[in-house]
């Protein structure tokens, strides 16, 4: 993986403080395992109100901590001032999302400074076996905060 510079000293802080804001990771239960310049990992723990009719968790969660974990690993080397939001994604789902916890591991491929390319893998957990369930490949675009005028790159 590359080495890649923040260009915000406080990037952990405000990577955690958006990823508090998100609703749609706290109702699913997930959670911020690490932040690191260009990586995020995100923990959800099984929950059968998540799973489909077979009993796995339903795609839509495996994509949603996906989906986060390349957003937010797209926020930590952009310019305070700065937000993302996902422009184009694909994702390949490879096995049943069975196990007791799911891992999404987000990283990124490129950063530029309009369009972000990242890509996600989901691992299943269970019984101390990990298992690829998913993986994503994501672009994302830096955009303004709301109500906020963004700092120069």
């Amino acid at each position: 993986m590359p080495n890649f510079e923040p260009r915000d000293s406080d990037f952990e802080v405000r990577i955690r403080e958006s990823f508090a804001r998100q609703e749609m990771m706290r109702v699913l239960g997930a959670a911020l395992v690490a932040v690191r310049p260009g990586e995020v990992e995100i923990a959800l723990p099984f929950r059968a109100d998540l799973t489909q009719q077979h009993g796995y968790l339903h795609a839509a969660a495996v994509t949603a901590i996906a989906d986060s974990a390349c957003g937010y690993a797209a926020l930590t080397l952009m310019a305070p001032g700065r937000e993302v939001l996902s422009v184009e994604f694909k994702v390949n789902l490879l096995a049943p999302a069975a196990g007791e916890r799911f891992l999404a591991l987000g990283r990124v491929v490129r950063a530029g400074r309009t369009l972000t390319v990242c890509t996600a893998e989901v691992h299943a957990e269970q019984g101390g076996v990990i298992k690829l369930v998913a993986m994503m490949q994501a672009t994302l675009i830096a955009a303004g905060v709301p109500g906020r005028r963004a700092a120069e790159p």
